[in-house]
C-alpha cells in the first residue's frame, strides 16, 4: 500500500498539491478497477458454483463497483482542469459530482440486491458450498479490507469526499463477504437456508449506506457551512494583526477541494494612515493564500474612534440586544443627523435557526433602549438592517 503510494503519488507530484490529487484519484481509479474486475469474476464463478443467490448478488455488485472506479478515475482527471472563461473557479466541484454518482450508484446496486434475492426467500434451493468455495470468499473479504484501508489513506492525504466515498463502499463489500460467508457455514454445517435473507438484508444496508453518502458529498454543493478549522485559522490571522479592532461578514466560499474563496470586513481607525492600514489588509490577504490556500478579500471598515458618542451608543446596544433571540452581535454602527431626529445606523447579526422575528424583536429593543436614554429634545431612529453569521462558531464583533 504505501509503496504504490509513495511510488505513483509522492515521487511524482513533487510537492504540488493539485498534481498529488489528481495522481491519488487516478491510483484509486486504476487499482479499484483492477481488483473489482478480478473479484467480480472470481465470485461469479463462486456464485455458479454454489448456486448461491447472495454470491451472485455479490459478484454483480463488484462488477458495479469497477464501473465506479471508473466514474472517480475521469471525476479526478475533470476536476484537475484549470480554470477558464466558462468556469473562472475552477472545475474542483466534479469531484463531489464523482463522490454523488457513486453513491448513486451504490443505491442502484443496493436494490439489485433485493430484488435477486426476494425470490430465493419464497423459493430456497439447494447449495453447494466446498472448503474451496469458503477459502475463496475469504481471501476475497481481505483483499476488500486492504482496498478499503488503500482508499482511505489517499482519502485522508488528500481530504477527498470521492475518495472517502470509495473506502466506504469497500468496507460496505467487507460486510456483504462476511454476511454470506456466514450463511454458507450455516447452510454447511446446519442445513438452515438463510441465503435469500442475507440478500436482502445486504441489499437493504447497502442501501442506506449509499443514502449517508449522497448526503455527505451533496452538503459542499449546497453550500454548507464553512470547515471550523478553516474559520478558525482565518479568525487568528486577523486578530493577530495590531491595528484591527474588530471584524465582522466573514464567508467562506468552497469551490471545490483546494479552491477556497473567502471575504471579510475589518474594522479600523479612522484617524490612521490609510496606506499603512490598506497594506496591512494586503498582508493579511496574503497570509491567507501562502499559509492556507485561501483567495481571501479583506473589505477595509473605518471607525470614528474619537467619538464619544458612538462609544456610548456601542455600549447601551451590547447590553440591550444581548438577550435577543437568535443574536450573534452587531456592527458597522454609525450615527448620521437627520430632521429632527439622529438615524443610529447598524446591521444585527442573526442565527439561522433563530426564531422569524427574532430580528424585529431585537430591532425593538434597541429603540427602546435608545428611546430611554435619550435626552430631553433628543431623538434616535433605529435603522437596522438584518445580517447572518455565514460563519457559525464565533460572535461577530460590534
Amino acid at each position: 500500500m504505501n509503496t504504490l503510494i509513495n511510488k505513483f503519488v509522492l515521487e511524482k507530484c513533487g510537492g504540488d498539491g493539485s498534481a498529488q490529487r489528481l495522481l491519488c484519484g487516478r491510483l484509486s481509479g486504476t487499482v479499484g478497477i483492477c481488483l473489482k474486475l478480478v473479484m467480480g469474476a472470481l465470485k461469479l464463478f463462486v456464485g455458479l458454483m454454489s448456486g448461491s443467490v447472495a454470491v451472485m448478488a455479490d459478484a454483480i455488485n463488484n462488477l458495479t463497483d469497477a464501473a465506479t472506479s471508473t466514474v472517480t478515475l475521469v471525476g479526478f482527471s475533470l476536476a484537475a482542469q484549470k480554470s477558464d472563461d466558462e468556469h473562472p473557479f475552477g472545475h474542483a466541484r466534479m469531484e463531489y459530482m464523482t463522490g454523488i454518482i457513486v453513491s448513486i450508484i451504490i443505491i442502484i446496486i443496493g436494490g439489485v440486491l433485493i430484488l435477486q434475492s426476494y425470490p430465493k426467500i419464497i423459493h430456497p434451493e439447494t447449495l453447494s458450498v466446498s472448503p474451496v468455495t469458503l477459502i475463496l470468499l475469504v481471501v476475497l473479504l481481505f483483499v476488500d479490507f486492504w482496498l478499503f484501508l488503500f482508499n482511505r489513506k489517499l482519502s485522508r492525504l488528500i481530504g477527498s469526499a470521492s475518495l472517502k466515498a470509495a473506502s466506504i463502499d469497500s468496507r460496505n463489500d467487507m460486510i456483504v463477504t462476511t454476511g454470506i460467508i456466514v450463511s454458507l457455514l450455516l447452510w454447511r454445517f446446519t442445513g438452515i437456508q438463510i441465503d435469500g435473507y442475507v440478500g436482502v438484508a445486504v441489499g437493504v444496508f447497502v442501501i442506506f449506506a449509499g443514502i449517508g453518502m449522497v448526503k455527505e458529498t451533496a452538503a459542499p454543493l449546497l453550500g454548507q457551512s464553512a470547515d471550523p478549522k478553516i474559520v478558525e485559522e482565518l479568525i487568528n490571522l486577523i486578530r493577530s494583526k495590531p491595528n484591527v479592532l474588530a471584524f465582522h461578514d466573514l464567508i467562506v466560499h468552497d469551490y471545490g477541494p483546494g479552491n477556497t474563496f473567502a471575504s471579510v470586513h475589518i474594522e479600523v481607525d479612522a484617524s490612521q494612515n490609510i496606506f499603512e492600514l490598506h497594506e496591512m489588509i494586503d498582508g493579511i490577504e496574503q497570509e491567507a493564500m501562502e499559509r492556507y490556500g485561501i483567495l481571501l478579500v479583506g473589505h477595509m471598515d473605518p471607525i470614528d474612534t474619537n467619538n464619544p458618542k458612538l462609544s456610548e451608543l456601542r455600549g447601551m446596544l451590547s447590553v440591550a440586544l444581548a438577550g435577543s433571540p437568535g443574536f450573534r452581535g452587531f456592527h458597522d454602527l454609525r450615527v448620521i443627523p437627520g430632521a429632527g431626529r439622529t438615524n443610529v445606523i447598524f446591521d444585527i447579526v442573526v442565527s439561522h435557526d433563530a426564531p422569524e422575528k427574532s430580528f424585529e424583536e431585537a430591532k425593538r429593543r434597541a429603540q427602546q433602549a435608545l428611546d430611554a436614554a435619550a435626552k430631553e429634545g433628543e431623538r434616535f431612529s433605529v435603522v437596522a438592517t438584518c445580517d447572518f453569521d455565514y460563519a457559525p462558531g464565533w460572535a461577530p464583533h460590534a
